[in-house]
């Protein structure tokens, strides 16, 4: 049987509506409070980008100075609602964080789906130097991603792994009991080889020998 002239291939056709659906993504309603009715709103900055920028809606003569090692709560002038069985991240921006030190105090901040209010996004400074925050800035990004919940059940005991209860740093840590044979042996301390009695060995001076009585005698 032919495929019809003009007919995409079903492979294809799935592939389309995949990237259709993914670059759709999922609806947010926003709403721009009155001190942030002029910002442009949160968007993209690259096709696979996975945080939408925030910007700072501090008054145009009221910047917020970041002294060292302060923090402030910068207003967004945005409320959002969140899809059920969603979260929105606010994590800090790459950029500021290398270039000045300032970062997202509590990386990341969650919103809920539930949460109604002003997104705000606590930043800190912990570079060396005051750091000015401006109308308009990009603060932080806001990463939409999807959340599970868990039912917890109490139990007995836990099913054993080869970890345990190792934690902390444990994992990928040889102890000295499995080091390899060589590396024992290379620490292990060696004895030294006994002399025999009489026997020189290299680098030990001869003994001086003592005059016969014969030759002491004349």
């Amino acid at each position: 049987m032919t495929r019809k002239q003009g007919a995409k291939p079903a492979n294809k056709d799935a592939a389309t509506s995949h990237a259709a659906s993914a670059k759709a993504g999922v609806t947010v309603r926003v709403v721009r409070l009155a001190h942030g009715h002029d910002l442009p709103m949160p968007a993209y900055h690259s096709e696979h980008a996975a945080g939408l920028d925030l910007l700072a809606a501090v008054g145009w003569d009221t910047p917020i100075t970041l002294l060292p090692g302060s923090r402030s709560l910068v207003p967004t002038g945005l409320a959002i609602e969140l899809p059920a069985g969603y979260e929105a991240q606010v994590r800090p921006r790459s950029g500021l964080a290398l270039k000045s030190g300032v970062t997202v105090l509590n990386s990341p901040g969650t919103i809920d789906a539930d949460y109604r209010g002003e997104v705000g996004v606590i930043l800190a400074n912990l570079g060396g130097a005051p750091f000015e925050i401006r109308r308009g800035e990009r603060i932080a990004q806001l990463v939409v991603a999807p959340v599970v919940r868990a039912m917890l059940v109490e139990v007995e005991a836990l099913a054993g792994t080869e970890r345990g209860a190792g934690g902390f740093g444990s994992t990928g840590k040889a102890s000295a009991a499995e080091a390899p044979p060589a590396a024992k042996k290379a620490t292990a301390k060696t004895k030294p080889a006994a002399k025999r009695p009489g026997k020189k060995t290299a680098g030990t001076p001869a003994r001086p020998r003592k005059p016969s009585r014969a030759k002491s005698q004349r």
